[in-house]
């Protein structure tokens, strides 16, 4: 009998929605208001090529302050999953954090394990799909989407050119497709390495 040679975990990028994937709006409550940035279908279609899992880590308090409901929230997960399908791209799981301890709705209204920059939603998608943290990347605009990351284990990119400092992530760039871009060299040159 041949012994079982385990499978190596994949690699992941994890991915912010608003203001990452999707141009920045307040809330959205609504499908049609999800617009992807520009230029980012290439980039990420060479990811999912190298291997990589792309999986959004999205914090959604709008749920717990009762601005829209868990169908809204379906509705424009699947305009998104339909608007990178349409640019070669498919996402292998959505993880959104509904809490937020100030919210109007009881059963979303507490501190969680999950809402970043907590860890949570990043550590059960690697549980969930079996992926290596290590080798992988939480891309987001925001200081607790690199929070999230360094807590979780991952490599961290930051989208946008002002930078707080707090904390300071691996790669930045001005554009998602930009940091896309570069995770995708670093990626490269770890391999030659």
């Amino acid at each position: 009998m041949t012994p079982r040679v385990p499978t190596r975990a994949q690699r992941a990028v994890f991915l912010d929605r608003d203001g990452t994937l999707t141009q920045p709006r307040h809330y959205p409550s609504h499908p049609d208001e999800l617009i992807l940035q520009p230029n980012i279908g290439a980039p990420l279609r060479a990811l999912q090529k190298e291997g990589f899992a792309l999986i959004v880590i999205t914090n959604q308090s709008g749920l717990a302050r009762g601005m829209f409901d868990t169908t809204a929230l379906y509705a424009m997960h699947n305009r998104l999953r339909a608007l990178l399908g349409s640019q070669g791209v498919r996402l292998d799981a959505i993880y959104a954090c509904p809490h937020h301890p100030e919210g109007s709705v009881p059963r979303y209204r507490f501190v969680c394990r999950c809402r970043k920059p907590a860890p949570g939603m990043l550590l059960q998608a690697a549980r969930d799909l079996t992926l290596d943290l290590s080798r992988s990347w939480m891309v987001g605009d925001a200081p607790c989407d690199i929070e999230a990351g360094n807590r979780a284990g991952t490599r961290t990119a930051r989208v946008g050119t002002e930078l707080d400092g707090h904390p300071s992530p691996d790669v930045t760039g001005a554009t998602t497709s930009e940091v896309l871009r570069r995770i995708g060299r670093e990626t490269t040159s770890d391999h030659e390495r």
